[in-house]
């Protein structure tokens, strides 16, 4: 058990109990268990079983972290950079391209194809063409990557040009991810985002132009400053984008982000903060719009334009259904047949350790079937059910028998219920499922720090 396990400081992630107002911590669960239970000292036995053989029938993903940008949100929690010249970006992309080569030797690697790929950061799209094409080839020349059946990639608006967006095109990016969040210049500014309304419009033609076969965009309600009025507009601005997806985030106040420092240091007023209730309307009101504008739940966060274009999300999907996953890049978690695994967060002993060789790992965490169960489980309650017989061939457990008690609460409660095979999460449990989530952990990870 690591010390930030031990620590006094819980997260909404890790508690069952009913939520009101917005308090400091995490809310949004990505994975089991907590972070702060991963250890250095499970490191060895994770490298162990990244030098192993593993099916090349379970699908491999490739998450490449670009931890860049160009100005620092204030509810940022992620491992990001600002200010970074053209020299610093290029020793960066040096050491991640020597990880690959070392990932690119690894027994669990080999004989096996790259099912996906994803560019996530910090922005992607804020590094030079040059820079992104050169990343790809030496990708490509270290790991299988020949015909993904989806490559993803992030973008924040005001970075794009038409000639970056032809390159993000070329490699082969089918999913094209625009960091939105909102359409209010004002909000947009309050909140730390580094671009403005016009830059969104502006990338919209290019982006349909060169016919990238999915545009998400992502909105988050409740940010700073953000009234009815304020987020009405902007989700009528959402349906009029014309995306393939939408993604709507709820804000939270994670440990490490300037608000949560602010709201804790008394420069920001908790008024402004808009307490669960108040983002479970916002929310409801965007799904119910897109809804009557042609676009189906494909989860809690996601709503898909009904009206047959390609609306999967195979990050999504395979990371939800126990894919592995290679994490490349500082900071970066991946999952390898069971392993949980992340890279050092220091940039310093990053370069140093990739440049060596060595994957740079700085924790890692044993899963035994028990949690792996639990992990998958949780993770699809997200898509809002879970098919019984699923886990009953994967895992030889009935969830309902297994977890009565928690499914037995949440049914009372209005949030799921279950007929036959099928286990559905209620509108209600969908507008709140990662607080759901917790009364399945098992008790040793409740009201802990959970990264």
């Amino acid at each position: 058990m690591t010390d930030a396990s031990r620590t006094p400081l819980p997260d909404p992630a890790t508690s069952p109990e009913s939520k009101t107002r917005t308090d400091i911590g995490s809310v949004f669960v990505s994975n089991y268990p907590p972070y702060s239970f991963w250890s250095e000292a499970a490191v060895e036995q994770a490298l162990g079983e990244l030098d192993s053989p593993q099916p090349a029938s379970r699908s491999l993903g490739l998450y490449l972290h670009i931890p860049f940008c160009r100005k620092r949100c204030k509810f940022c929690y992620f491992k990001v950079y600002t200010g970074k010249n053209s020299d610093e970006i290029q020793t960066y992309l040096d050491a991640l391209g020597a990880e690959l080569d070392t990932w690119g030797r690894m027994a669990s690697v080999q004989g096996r194809e790259l099912d996906f790929v994803y560019f996530g950061g910090g922005t992607p799209s804020f590094i030079s063409v040059k820079h992104l094409t050169g990343l790809v080839e030496r990708a490509r020349a270290a790991l299988p990557w020949r015909n993904p059946r989806e490559v993803a990639f992030e973008c924040e608006p005001g970075t794009l040009t038409r000639s970056k967006l032809e390159a993000i095109r070329a490699i082969g990016v089918t999913r094209l991810s625009l960091g939105v969040e909102h359409f209010d210049d004002r909000i947009l500014e309050t909140n730390g985002r580094a671009h403005v309304s016009k830059e969104i419009h502006r990338v919209r033609p290019w982006i349909a132009e060169l016919d990238f076969p999915q545009l998400n965009i992502d909105l988050i309600a409740g940010m700073i400053g953000d009234t009815w009025d304020t987020w009405k507009a902007t989700v009528q601005q959402a349906i009029d984008y014309d995306p393939d997806s939408v993604t709507i985030y709820q804000m939270e106040l994670p440990h490490n982000a300037i608000y949560a420092r602010d709201l804790r240091e008394g420069q920001l007023d908790r008024t402004y903060v808009a307490d669960w209730a108040t983002k479970r309307e916002w929310n409801q009101y965007a799904i119910d719009a897109l809804r009557a504008a042609g676009f189906r739940s494909s989860s809690a966060y996601t709503m898909v334009k009904d009206d047959g274009r390609p609306q999967n999300f195979v990050y999504r999907d395979a990371l939800w259904t126990g894919a592995d996953m290679i994490a490349t890049g500082v900071a970066s978690f991946g999952h390898m047949n069971g392993v949980h695994f992340q890279n050092t967060g220091s940039w310093k002993d990053y370069l140093d350790q990739a440049a060596s060789g060595r994957l740079p790992l700085n924790r890692a965490y044993v899963l035994p079937d028990e949690e792996r169960l639990v992990r998958e489980m949780i993770l699809q309650m997200k898509l809002g059910h879970l098919s019984r017989a699923y886990f009953q061939d994967k895992f030889a457990t009935d969830i309902i028998e297994r977890f009565g008690e928690p499914f037995a609460t949440l049914r009372s409660e209005g949030m799921l219920d279950w007929d036959g095979d099928t286990v559905r999460i209620t509108p209600a449990g969908m507008l709140q499922v990662d607080g759901l989530l917790p009364a399945f952990y098992h008790s040793r990870y409740r009201h802990s720090r959970y990264t």
